[in-house]
């Protein structure tokens, strides 16, 4: 079984909304909302009174299929609580997309979820997201990222990660750069898409437009959000500029020539087109006729 993150490759999350099931103005809100995706929240986000309350809330939504194409993901309760099997035996029956499970320390977190889905009636093309966001999880993301081919992408835990490793988390997240690396890393070398984490000062415009910067320049695909007012910086960050895509467009139109003329490599600008160039400008281009799709 291929991962479900091969099937839709370019399938644009540029911005993943985190919204809180058990705010029902919240998921009606999200309707019209411009982000790529929509996590709908059972866990940090719900009160522990509320929790069947949101679980129902989160797979109705789902099941309305009044949220357009953006990707509907579901973010259960963490494995060590005692809400978890009702949330996947609900999440595996709806028509969302996926789930999150948080606090991923191994893969056999990721098996026994893998499981239960299964059990409970979820489709192979159902994906599984890990949030990475604990020291131990961290250091086992090789083999969490081959523990199932259910599994579609990490998404990171910044804020959690921090509290663990007791550091700081400045807004250039300098202590917390070597576990987002190694994340990228890994999930680029089985396949996986990676999601960058949140930023929780929604008052610190400048450090949120930062951090979409540095996300993108590190290899990830987009961004979790947990308030609309932050949909429109990430979709910009993360989408291909207009001089992205002319660039992109003249280095295949380049290649497409050399290859034409009978010679592998050309030259554009001055810089060498090789074929790993006309393969991420393909990318691009990819990336960017999904963006202009799903809107």
């Amino acid at each position: 079984m291929a991962s479900p993150a091969d099937r839709p490759a370019t399938r644009p999350r540029r911005s993943m909304l985190y919204m809180p099931a058990s705010n029902p103005r919240a998921l009606d809100k999200a309707k019209d909302l411009p982000a790529d995706g929509l996590i709908f929240d059972l866990e940090d986000a719900v009160a522990p009174d509320a929790k069947s309350v949101a679980r129902a809330a989160a797979v109705s939504a789902a099941n309305s299929k009044c949220y357009g194409r953006r990707e509907i993901l579901i973010r259960a309760n963490g494995l060590d609580t005692d809400w978890l099997k009702d949330d996947i035996a609900a999440i595996a029956r709806s028509a969302a997309d996926g789930m999150v499970l948080p606090k991923v320390n191994g893969p056999a977190d990721v098996s026994r979820v893998d499981d239960l889905l299964r059990s409970g009636g979820a489709s192979d093309n159902f994906a599984l997201w890990a949030m990475m966001e604990t020291p131990r999880g961290i250091l086992a993301a090789a083999a969490i990222a081959a523990s199932s081919p259910r599994l579609a992408g990490f998404m990171i835990g910044t804020a959690d990660l921090a509290n663990d490793l007791h550091c700081a988390h400045p807004a250039d997240r300098a202590p917390m750069l070597y576990a987002m690396q190694h994340c990228v890393l890994v999930a680029r070398s089985h396949g996986l898409l990676v999601l960058d984490g949140v930023h929780i000062d929604l008052d610190d415009e400048a450090g949120f437009v930062a951090a979409c910067r540095q996300g993108r320049a590190l290899g990830f695909d987009g961004k979790t959000l947990i308030h609309p007012k932050q949909i429109a910086t990430a979709n910009a960050a993360f989408a291909p500029s207009a001089a992205e895509r002319a660039r992109a467009e003249r280095i295949v139109a380049a290649h497409a020539e050399a290859v034409e003329k009978g010679r592998g490599v050309t030259v554009l600008d001055g810089r060498l087109v090789e074929v790993l160039h006309v393969r991420e400008a393909e990318r691009l281009i990819a990336q960017a006729a999904a963006i202009s799709d799903l809107n």
